[in-house]
């Protein structure tokens, strides 16, 4: 679908209009939008092409190369639901805990292991020269899942409980 473009802006974004599906044959009650188009890809390569609708239309207010880095700092937060949503968890995964101060335990840890990871992840990418945004997600849980599972083979409650003798 090609947007019209009704006024191009000094940020080299433009205002179009936009309507409802089930109007679009119509025309009825079009919405004033900005589109921002940007690429990403490599420097001076060929790239992809995005576009970026908003109904910011000063772009005084919101310049559009502000705009386009927000967007792309929108989908790491959403690639970090996913990673807690679908990675970490198992698929079905229900709390465990039957009362609600557990429960507020066991969401923090959830929230707190991908933060313990990307830790992990930036301090790899610092030794070893990449952009942490590069490492995987869900091979760092993978190694980190086979080294704590491999720590945890030892229970110190399987040699029972301990006696101390009383101080003399």
């Amino acid at each position: 679908m090609v947007l019209p473009v009704l006024e191009t802006l000094a940020d080299g974004s433009y205002l179009s209009e936009i309507v409802a599906a089930r109007d679009n044959y119509r025309g009825a009650d079009p919405e004033r939008v900005r589109v921002i188009e940007y690429t990403l890809g490599p420097r001076g390569g060929e790239g992809t092409v995005y576009r970026l609708i908003t109904t910011l239309l000063d772009p005084d207010q919101a310049p559009a190369e502000e705009l386009a880095a927000l967007y792309a700092q929108r989908w790491e937060t959403e690639n970090t639901l996913d990673e807690i949503k679908n990675h970490q968890g198992a698929p079905g995964l229900v709390l465990r805990s039957q009362h609600p101060r557990g429960v507020e335990q066991e969401i923090f840890a959830f929230l707190l292991v991908p933060h313990a990871l990307r830790d992990l992840m930036d301090l790899a990418a610092l030794k070893a020269g990449p952009d942490p945004d590069r490492i995987s997600f869900t091979r760092t849980l993978r190694v980190v899942r086979r080294h704590v599972t491999g720590q945890a083979a030892l229970s110190p409650l399987a040699a029972g409980p301990v006696h101390r003798p009383e101080p003399a």
